[in-house]
């Protein structure tokens, strides 16, 4: 019989939070870089290059992956013969491990995402608790602990469907991925559950995505049974929609497609899929009673030999300070940009405060006349930073204040991740406007670029005030420009033509 310590487990939660934070799972980086040497499109190898060279320098630099250091998850496997040293409940425990690894390391703080009274106040609760835990009662004298570390875009992209018996899930699937855009950051995982009750299916699904990436294996060898004939049936066909690296069209959009199935009513069939980003984070420990678990760092020398540099000869250096309406109508879709000098920052606090602010017909606290406004909610800067790891945030999510934003206050372009919809491009069309992307996943890569940051407004709001970042040579593709042309629109199209004419070559 085991006797497993209140410290051991804390201490064990707290280090496997902080090195998922800026250690990549080996078996995806690989897969990742062999993604990047068969890529053809350029877009998406520039995209896939950056985040390759993002996680080294963050495995380097034991900074995180992403600016949404995620929601903590925590899978708990408990040996029924396990004997607890222990004052205070396993969720307890757990939780204050999830405190102490956001908060309790001065050289990597990580970024508190997690809001209480989610309906109403939704108030930070500043140290990322309480984690969501699932628990399984096994036999055995020892506890199996997965952490992971789900980052909000690619949650917001999860779905669920009741399918009658008869229907096909590969065509539910297929259907169901385009309407999912890019806001998972692609390329990544889908978890995929099978059977069961709807929330059964969700938690399979989720659980199915902390398995190794292993799809190149199982082409290699083939399937042994249906599931795997099943894995390889939807990797196969969710590539070839061309969605590619974050939407902009490619060869591949998933590395890797995991299933896990139940039992499930003889009426029913409870299908999810929850996507998992290029920001995938999760690691695996035993304790026995010996003592915390041991992580073992992978080695940098098996990261890719891939390098992004600023390329000057391929895009255009922008100068944000002496920027003109005129010369962001001159601007092309799928142009990649150096962008240096001035630029603002917000995202959903502060555009909700922003639309009542000025509904009420009140001053804001800084001019957006001719400025651009990037869509992040960086980390806290560490040491000598000026500000931490500063990724873009989903820009749909600003879609519904983009009128306002355009029509109201003098903004001239946005900066986010992923596509913007229907209304938003309309909006970006009619007052002549763009809108850039940046690479969700570079979030360590793309901090290098801001040389100074200040709070200049809405500074209550923490992480999701606005700031103002003086940039060099920070890197963005044209997504909109003013005529409204998307490139997340014509890319895919682009690009699943592209592989079709490739099957038919083959």
């Amino acid at each position: 019989m085991s006797t497993i310590k209140q410290e051991d487990l804390i201490q064990s939660i707290a280090d496997a939070f902080q090195f998922i934070s800026y250690y990549h799972p080996l078996d995806y980086i690989q897969a990742l870089g062999a993604a990047y040497e068969r890529e053809q499109s350029p877009a998406a190898r520039d995209a896939i290059a950056q985040i390759l060279t993002n996680s080294r320098m963050a495995a380097e630099g034991h900074r995180p992956i992403c600016q949404d250091t995620g929601i903590a998850t925590v899978f708990l496997k408990v040996g029924m013969d396990v004997k607890w040293e222990a004052s205070i409940s396993l969720a307890d425990m757990v939780n204050e491990g999830v405190r102490r690894a956001y908060n309790g390391y001065s050289e990597n703080v990580l970024r508190a995402s997690v809001l209480n009274d989610p309906a109403f106040g939704r108030k930070n609760t500043k140290d990322n608790t309480p984690a969501v835990i699932h628990y399984e009662i096994v036999p055995g004298d020892h506890v199996e602990v997965i952490c992971a570390a789900k980052g909000g875009g690619s949650e917001a992209k999860t779905k669920m469907v009741m399918l009658n018996p008869s229907d096909s899930i590969v065509d539910w699937v297929v259907k169901t991925v385009p309407t999912m855009g890019a806001g998972w950051c692609p390329p990544g995982l889908l978890g995929i559950g099978i059977g069961g009750t709807p929330e059964k299916a969700m938690l399979l699904a989720k659980e199915s995505l902390m398995a190794p990436v292993d799809m190149a294996e199982l082409l290699a060898r083939g399937p042994a049974n249906k599931l795997e004939e099943l894995r390889i049936e939807l990797y196969t066909k969710v590539n070839a929609l061309g969605i590619g690296a974050q939407g902009l069209g490619g060869l591949t959009t998933v590395l890797d497609v995991k299933i896990l199935d139940y039992p499930t009513h003889a009426a029913n069939l409870p299908v999810a899929m929850i996507p998992n980003c290029a920001a995938t984070r999760h690691c695996h420990f035993h304790l026995d009673g010996s003592g915390p678990a041991v992580l073992t760092p992978p080695s940098v020398e098996d990261w890719p030999k891939v390098t992004w540099t600023a390329n000057t000869e391929q895009s255009k250096r922008v100068d944000l300070n002496t920027l003109t309406p005129e010369e962001v109508a001159s601007w092309k879709p799928g142009q990649t940009l150096l962008l240096n000098g001035k630029m603002l920052t917000g995202r959903d606090a502060a555009h909700k405060r922003i639309s009542d602010m000025l509904a009420k017909g009140e001053k804001l606290p800084v001019d957006f006349t001719n400025r651009v406004i990037y869509y992040v909610g960086p980390v806290d800067p560490v040491g000598d930073e000026v500000v931490g790891p500063a990724g873009p945030t989903t820009a749909t999510r600003m879609d519904k204040f983009t009128d306002t934003m355009l029509g109201q206050t003098g903004l001239i372009a946005m900066i986010g991740k992923s596509e913007r919809g229907p209304g938003a491009i309309e909006s970006i069309k009619k007052h002549k406007r763009a809108y850039l992307m940046a690479v969700g996943g570079a979030a360590y890569l793309v901090s290098k670029a801001i040389k100074s940051a200040k709070v200049v407004g809405f500074e209550d709001l923490g992480m999701e005030a606005i700031y103002e970042f003086d940039v060099k040579d920070m890197p963005v593709t044209v997504a909109v420009d003013a005529t409204g042309e998307s490139v997340h629109n014509t890319g895919p199209v682009k690009w699943k033509e592209i592989i079709a004419n490739l099957g038919k070559a083959a």
